[in-house]
């Protein structure tokens, strides 16, 4: 068995053109031959066809795919038959996210308004489904004709129990810059994780910018959430003065470092989004410290010296006491 190329058969489908190729998948255009209707096709790369932690994944995102309808997910269907590891999905024309953002340059606010409310109104139905899709960003979002979007990538989706959870594993998922620091520090994290990755979302797209300035693709990924932990994001009306303190209040809301203070549910989030001039604004911006990475490394520096000095005065404490009080040998009777 070898990686599909254009032109080739898979079971009904016929490649007819290649979208991307990913790390660990392709995704291609394909026709199916029962139908005459285009598809998308999503085929992982053959050296993970005997990888079964790759294999349990994937086939979550398949039945994961299969069990959610929302006019805002892309439809998953199911082959006649299946001879390898395949995803088939319909098909849709439109842009990823990610190429109507460009640094410096801040989306219209109403268009803004208009796709974050589908986007978000997607992940509260997620949400409801007990399914937290924990890889929200600009490149899974695609926006369709008429301003529609469509929410992609069930690759690391994570279904919970019913009964709530404080956190789900141990395990670092995401993407840095969209990643929320309970996630940057290992834990897999639940519905306000996806809060979060919304909330840095809608700051891009209204300012053109990313919250910290370690962000940035560019940038070191380790120095992009060290800052997350350590340190507070830029207040979004630095890079966008003109901005509504309400849209402030609610993008700082939903970014909050701490879990707890956050949105606690997508709905939540949705609720200000549609109705952001009845938001009351409680000072949350004014009360951000951001600093440079260069203070987050003077920081850690410091961190290490105070560490350091501990340590010498302990081994300093203990030798003195040693001198102080000596060991008498016993004398044997």
């Amino acid at each position: 068995m070898s990686d599909l190329a254009v032109g080739d058969q898979l079971d009904q489908y016929r490649i007819t053109g290649i979208i991307a190729r990913g790390a660990t998948a392709s995704i291609f255009r394909a026709e199916d031959e029962a139908s005459g209707s285009p598809v998308t096709l999503k085929v992982p790369h053959v050296s993970y066809e005997g990888d079964p932690l790759f294999h349990a994944n994937f086939e979550r995102e398949r039945r994961l795919g299969q069990r959610l309808a929302h006019p805002n997910l892309l439809r998953v269907f199911e082959p006649a038959k299946r001879s390898r590891q395949y995803l088939v999905m319909e098909c849709v024309a439109g842009t990823p996210l990610r190429v109507l953002l460009i640094p410096g340059q801040p989306l219209d606010t109403s268009r803004t308004l208009h796709l974050m409310r589908q986007l978000t109104e997607t992940v509260a139905h997620l949400h409801a489904e007990h399914i937290i899709h924990r890889d929200l960003k600009p490149d899974n979002v695609l926006v369709l004709a008429g301003d529609r979007v469509k929410l992609l990538d069930f690759g690391l989706a994570l279904e919970r129990p019913r009964r709530r959870l404080a956190w789900l594993g141990s395990t670092m998922t995401g993407t840095p810059d969209y990643m929320s620091p309970e996630q940057a520090r290992g834990l897999a994290g639940d519905e306000r994780s996806d809060v979060y990755a919304l909330g840095i979302m809608l700051y891009e797209m209204l300012t053109g910018a990313l919250p910290f300035p370690a962000g940035g693709p560019a940038d070191d990924p380790l120095v992009v959430m060290h800052a997350k932990r350590e340190t507070d994001p830029v207040p979004p009306r630095f890079f966008r003065p003109d901005l509504d303190p309400q849209l402030e209040e609610i993008i700082v809301h939903a970014i909050e470092r701490a879990p707890r203070r956050r949105y606690q549910a997508a709905a939540e989030l949705l609720r200000d989004l549609r109705a952001p001039q009845s938001v009351v604004v409680s000072g949350r911006a004014a009360r951000l410290h951001p600093r440079t990475p260069r203070e987050l490394l003077v920081r850690l520096i410091l961190r290490w010296v105070g560490f350091a000095i501990g340590v010498v005065v302990a081994l300093v404490l203990l030798v003195w006491l040693a001198n102080r009080y000596p060991v008498t040998p016993t004398r044997a009777r």
